[in-house]
Formats: structure tokens, sequence, C-alpha cells
């Protein structure tokens, strides 16, 4: 499987402007400066990205790695916070809230590590993870 997704960056690197689209047309001519990536300016940037993808990935391995211990239903909850420090990603942040019924605190933990480790973006970064944890079972 191969996914695309394409930046268009036009003028200077503090005044320009940039547009990104992807594959599905989920981003379509979306948004991205100098003032949304350091300041609060509107449109997106590419560390928020990079959060959204962890925070899905992470989400859904976990709940395969639910599945095959028997839990189908559930809701997770995952939230991510990359740091961007010195021109470097050094850590992402991964806040869960999730409803699991009948599960045990340490089935629970253990599926949340091995998702923590293993989802291909969480292998993909060269960073610190966290996973902070709120289980309502």
């Amino acid at each position: 499987m191969k996914r695309k997704a394409t930046a268009v960056w036009n003028g200077s690197g503090k005044e320009g402007k940039g547009l990104l689209s992807t594959q599905s047309t989920v981003l379509k001519d979306t948004q991205y400066s100098f003032s949304s990536r350091f300041e609060e300016g509107i449109g997106t940037n590419p560390e928020e990205l990079i959060a959204a993808a962890h925070a899905g990935c992470f989400a859904m391995k976990l709940s395969f790695l639910l599945d095959a211990e028997g839990f189908s239903d559930k809701k997770l909850n995952a939230t991510a916070r990359v740091s961007l420090e010195d021109g470097s990603l050094t850590k992402s942040e991964i806040t869960l809230e999730a409803q699991v019924p009948g599960i045990d605190a340490s089935t629970f933990e253990n599926c949340v590590k091995e998702a923590e480790l293993n989802c291909p973006i969480s292998k993909a970064l060269n960073l610190e993870i966290s996973v902070d944890i709120k289980l309502n079972a």
C-alpha cells in the first residue's frame, strides 16, 4: 500500500503560504504557513498532522489488540501532542481515555504498551513516546 500527499509552497519561508492535499481529498488545498505552524494562524501544520496520524494509528492498533483479547465493545479517545524543539520533533504524548467493559487493568496496560511500541507511526517516529491512561472498564 502506498499513500501520497502533495505540498505546494509559494514565497519566502516566513511570508509565503502553502497548500496541502491528500490522495483521499480529506485535505484539498488546505492552507499552511509560518503563522499556522509557529503562531496561531489559520490552517494546519506538519506537526499537527503528525499528531493526528499518531493518535489515529495508535487508537486503531490498540483496537485490533483489544479485539484479539476478546474486547470488541469499546470506545477509545486518543489525543497526541507532538513537541517541536530546536527544529526537531522530540516527543509525542498520548492521552488515552478508554471505555472497555470487563477488561482488567493488566491486560489493558499490556495492550496499550504494545500499541505504543508497534503502531506504524510509533515505529516511524524517532522520539520519546508516552501514554497517559484513563480507563473506565
